[in-house]
């Protein structure tokens, strides 16, 4: 199950896992370091397969400015 919480850019705070949503697009951060983001785009949640893209951080905070992030709920 996942709940999603709407963030002001200036609240972020990227890690390594994290899903967010912007329009019908997902993007999950699969790798993250000091200058890059490495994150994988599709347009299902639940889809395990998809696009790999690396950029620096602030291309990723442009991309995602204005998206949803989604955080799994524990049981």
């Amino acid at each position: 199950m996942f709940t999603y919480f709407v963030l002001r850019y200036s609240d972020m705070k990227l890690q390594q896992g994290q899903i967010w949503k912007k329009e019908s697009n997902y993007y999950r951060i699969t790798e993250w370091s000091r200058m890059t983001i490495q994150y994988k785009h599709t347009r299902n949640l639940h889809c395990k397969e998809g696009e790999v893209v690396e950029v620096s951080k602030k291309e990723f905070c442009r991309l995602i400015k204005g998206a949803t992030l989604f955080e799994e709920e524990e049981s």
